[in-house]
């Protein structure tokens, strides 16, 4: 395999190269973490935003973003699901993004909640989005400088250019299953793709779907993803590179953003995200599902 490309370099950016640039004009930093509560109840997870630890502490000039709070349906059966094109630019109007910005988003603990709000804004038709490699525990971990200085920038405007398939509900999911020239790929933990484990309700997986799971993307001891070569590989190994559309899926749309990502990196043109996902479809007994 010839050596990957990757088709936006800008669209991932270093700990270095953010340090060094932390006082450009419009750079936009944002920390965009969020915890789920996993339990037992009617619903899979509690949703709890992380402003507390992000006040204090933070990478300097940082503001924060509430995806369940300001980004997301208030009355979705669901949790996170992805508002109107309208409020979503509006809200990221108000935290300072703009047509001339360039927005680098990071998160702890995990990257898919920067790449929710990366991919996210390119559903809105922003392509000035980075993600910050190896989030706050890398930067932290580097000995790279935070901050309790709360920040606010100038609000912004944005040129709504939607680009609609970037998103996908339940028909479109049921549609693709049969659909040769469509990979369906599952974001989550083997144990959830093979039915083991029924966090979201029944257990199993959307027919035919594969497993590269977000986890497996990334390199465990330094927080950073693992090279396009390596990623492209994993995504490979489950034929997801021979279609000619893939769709991404999760529990609820976030871990799926990575694998979504990482497809549009390697050049992908026709991808789509799984709003909802599991969350939906495990409790939907209309649509099919499938174990090992």
């Amino acid at each position: 395999m010839e050596k990957v490309m990757l088709r936006d370099p800008d669209a991932l950016v270093t700990g270095d190269w953010l340090e060094q640039h932390l006082d450009d004009e419009n750079l936009r930093i944002f920390d965009c973490s969020t915890v789920l509560e996993f339990n037992t109840g009617e619903t899979p997870y509690r949703v709890v935003n992380c402003r507390t630890e992000h006040e204090q502490e933070h990478i300097p000039g940082s503001g924060y973003l509430d995806l369940q709070g300001d980004f997301s349906r208030a009355k979705s059966p669901f949790k996170m699901t992805l508002a109107e094109p309208e409020k979503v630019a509006s809200a990221f109007e108000s935290m300072g993004v703009g047509d001339s910005s360039r927005v680098v988003l990071y998160s702890r603990r995990s990257m898919a909640w920067a790449a929710r709000f990366w991919w996210m804004l390119r559903w809105l038709g922003f392509d000035r989005a980075s993600l910050l490699d190896g989030g706050f525990e890398r930067w932290q971990g580097d000995g790279r400088p935070v901050s309790k200085k709360q920040n606010a920038y100038p609000p912004g405007h944005l040129t709504l250019k939607v680009r609609p398939n970037l998103f996908v509900g339940k028909e479109q999911v049921l549609a693709a299953i049969d659909d040769p020239e469509t990979c369906i790929v599952n974001a989550l933990g083997p144990d959830v793709h093979s039915g083991e484990n029924s966090r979201y309700g029944r257990p199993g997986r959307v027919p035919g779907s594969v497993n590269v799971p977000k986890v497996s993307l990334v390199d465990p001891e330094t927080h950073k993803f693992k090279s396009p070569d390596e990623i492209a590989r994993l995504f490979s190994s489950v034929g997801a590179d021979k279609a000619s559309r893939q769709i991404a899926y999760c529990g609820g749309g976030i871990f799926a953003t990575v694998d979504a990502y990482w497809l549009h990196q390697l050049g992908h043109e026709n991808i789509g995200v799984y709003d909802n996902s599991m969350s939906e479809w495990a409790t939907d007994t209309s649509l099919p599902i499938e174990r090992d």
